[in-house]
């Protein structure tokens, strides 16, 4: 019979011929007693060769061999067996059945090289990828084509300790999508879930593929934070899939989002984040029903340099609480930085929006405490309400910072509601705030309006009265610019120039035989500078004008402020020369006794108390004038009554025993070269100004 022939060795037909398995058949005494097609040609002989043969004669390398040792079980206990037995002399794999039968055994037998080869090579990536996977510190895992988890490291199987059960890890074996239904909500499984699908049954495509996925799951420590990424490794389809926990990335992201969107110091929104809110609350109302409201805080730097920034830092988180505490449920307190706060009102019109902030005043009604120390504050507030053709926040903002402005110009805790001409007067602080940091410095000018003795109507000195001579606007009066600049702090380069200019020109007259005493104005900013002695001592030196003939002018308001610092820096100034007079007073309700402990030579009576005697004195108007200027002359002061416009105001204060008077009446403010000439022809008409300005003979400032 030859090989590969359909019959058997008796010529009759042989019915396992074409089976592809190889089939034989040994007797009780391990001879051949049949083989098929298939084993003939997978051993190599005939069967004419191998019939009636020893199989461990025809191949010795059986001998002593698990297959030989395998077949004598069976036929010790006729139960069958299966096996992989690696041949020698072919050096190839085979699998290897035996079943037990009444004359011996019959043992199918197939050539499984390849196949095992393949799975040892399988094998040996596979425990060199586990022991990558497990030399990695994120929990990771090895999934097959089947999507089976292949191999998982100790980092997976540890991370059931941070995770609720039942949770994963899955485990070697299981289906890795259906182990990670346990810690994924649905959406995210989702998405898990195609990426991995798409990597798993693209084969065509080259190995180094990846999918990522941000997700969070619940443990006992709160929520945690994973960053995943598949990559598939190898043709065959096994992808490696890593967890990394980013959680203290995650939450080191979002506090440093909160803060960049937030005030360190009151935990409060900050600009950029009230700005979002605002535009979030304009889109979702249609730009209509809400409202900002600015609420800056009166005097607190001056608190804050008088008490120290630790005091001021904790007024303001004292004041931060009770805004929070007052506001209605869903509106929104911000802090801009500095003293200013911002309260966003949602669907509030005007009326709503103004009686907001009268309650929001009622926040400083008890004055705040800290350690030892009880402060009272209070804050001009500004509103403004969104309309139509409010743009975005920025608009409204910018609305809400000009009411804010008007009412703090308007005097101290006040509320102010935006009207379209403040629009107007927000453009013009913004153009004089920048201008004043340019050269308008050198657009400036000093006018003069004479001080006189009252006793005498001689001209005793003259006070300085600084202008803005405007390339467009002409000439400016103090009150459109002079605010601005003490906002800015522009005004401290603006006094030091004022200085200079005015004690040079007290100088010159002086020089041509005309001592005038010279009044300048001296803003609270200069306090908390500290330059004043300086900036005086270089006027004086540079000017040569004797320190006596200097007066600087202070309003009663500014000195409250602060009254230690004014104090020490004044009682210097007044220990070399230098005259110190409190402006206006009777406009800023001060303590007496605090404001006659400063070092002062003269006080500037207001006109308005001039106008409230007027009112309250009928039949002896000099009676109230009178009592204030005894006071004065007791403690060795000095007294100028301001604001006299007409002869019954003269008489006025001549009879309450003022020592000097100004005011129109007695000359208007006028520029340096007029105010020569002008001093000339009042001599040449007899000296005697407030003579002359009752006769009706004054002489005009101008010409």
């Amino acid at each position: 019979m030859q090989p590969g022939d359909d019959r058997s060795p008796g010529g009759r037909p042989d019915p396992l011929g074409n089976v592809p398995d190889a089939v034989y058949r040994l007797d009780p005494t391990g001879r051949f007693a049949y083989l098929n097609t298939a084993a003939e040609r997978m051993l190599g002989r005939s069967a004419e060769e191998l019939i009636g043969r020893a199989a461990v004669d025809a191949f010795p390398a059986l001998r002593g061999s698990l297959a030989e040792d395998q077949y004598r079980q069976v036929l010790g206990d006729g139960r069958p067996r299966e096996f992989q037995f690696f041949y020698e002399p072919m050096s190839r794999w085979f699998e290897v059945r035996v079943f037990p039968d009444p004359g011996g055994a019959a043992v199918l037998f197939r050539d499984i090289d390849g196949r095992r080869r393949d799975d040892e090579e399988r094998d040996s990536q596979l425990r060199g990828l586990s022991a990558v996977l497990e030399a990695l510190p994120s929990p990771t895992v090895l999934v097959g084509p089947d999507g089976r988890i292949l191999s998982a490291n100790g980092a997976w199987t540890r991370s059931a300790e941070v995770l609720p059960g039942p949770a994963w890890p899955g485990r070697p074996g299981e289906d890795y999508l259906t182990a990670m239904t346990r810690g994924l909500g649905a959406r995210a499984h989702a998405e898990l879930t195609e990426g991995l699908r798409t990597l798993l049954s693209e084969t065509s495509r080259s190995d180094g593929r990846t999918f990522h996925l941000d997700y969070s799951a619940d443990s006992p420590r709160g929520t945690v934070f994973f960053h995943l990424q598949a990559t598939r490794v190898d043709r065959d389809g096994r992808v490696v899939v890593t967890h990394t926990d980013v959680t203290d990335q995650v939450r080191a992201r979002e506090e440093l989002e909160w803060k960049v969107r937030h005030d360190d110091l009151t935990g409060l929104p900050n600009r950029s984040r009230l700005l979002e809110i605002t535009d979030e609350a304009l889109e979702a109302s249609g730009r209509t029903g809400g409202a900002l409201l600015m609420l800056d805080l009166d005097g607190f730097k001056t608190v804050n340099d008088s008490l120290g920034h630790q005091i001021g830092d904790e007024l303001l988180r004292l004041v931060a609480g009770r805004l929070s505490e007052e506001i209605r449920p869903g509106d929104t307190v911000a802090r801009l930085g500095g003293d200013q706060f911002v309260v966003l009102a949602h669907g509030c019109d005007a009326s709503e929006a103004a009686a907001l902030a009268f309650r929001l005043q009622t926040v400083f009604a008890l004055p705040f405490q800290v350690g030892e120390i009880t402060v009272p504050l209070s804050a001009s507030i500004g509103v403004a309400v969104a309309r139509p053709e409010v743009r975005d926040a920025h608009h409204l903002l910018s609305d809400a910072d000009a009411a804010m402005f008007a009412a703090k110009s308007s005097g101290r805790d006040r509320v102010h509601l935006f009207s379209p001409s403040l629009r107007e007067a927000a453009r013009w602080r913004l153009e004089v705030a920048t201008k004043l940091r340019g050269d308008a410095i050198d657009q400036l000018v000093v006018h003069y309006q004479p001080v006189v003795r009252l006793d005498t109507g001689e001209i005793d000195g003259v006070e300085a009265l600084v202008r803005w001579q405007h390339p467009e606007r002409g000439l400016l009066p103090p009150d459109t610019f002079l605010s601005v600049a003490e906002e800015t702090g522009q005004i401290i380069p603006i006094t030091r120039w004022l200085l200079r200019e005015t004690t040079r020109k007290a100088a010159e007259w002086a020089a041509q035989g005309l001592w005038l005493r010279m009044s300048v104005n001296v803003s609270a900013r200069h306090f908390s500078a500290e330059t004043l002695v300086r900036d005086v001592r270089v006027a004086l030196q540079q000017s040569g004008l004797p320190a006596d003939q200097l007066v600087l002018e202070l309003t009663e308001t500014s000195v409250a402020e602060d009254p230690t610092r004014a104090e020490d820096q004044l009682s210097v100034l007044r220990s070399f020369g230098v005259r110190v007079a409190i402006d206006d007073f009777g406009t800023g309700w001060s303590s007496l006794a605090q404001l006659f402990s400063l070092p002062i030579g003269t006080l500037k009576i207001d006109r308005s108390l001039l106008a409230a005697a007027e009112r309250v004195a009928v039949g002896d108007t000099g009676a109230v004038l009178a009592a204030i200027v005894g006071l004065t002359r007791t403690l060795g002061i000095r007294s100028v009554a301001e604001g006299i416009e007409t002869p019954d105001h003269l008489r006025m204060v001549r009879a309450a025993g003022c020592d000097l008077a100004q005011g129109w009446l007695l000359g208007h403010p006028m520029p340096a070269d007029r105010l020569l000439s002008w001093v000339r022809e009042v001599q040449q008409a007899g000296g005697d100004l407030c003579a002359l300005a009752v006769a009706g003979r004054a002489v005009p400032a101008h010409r």
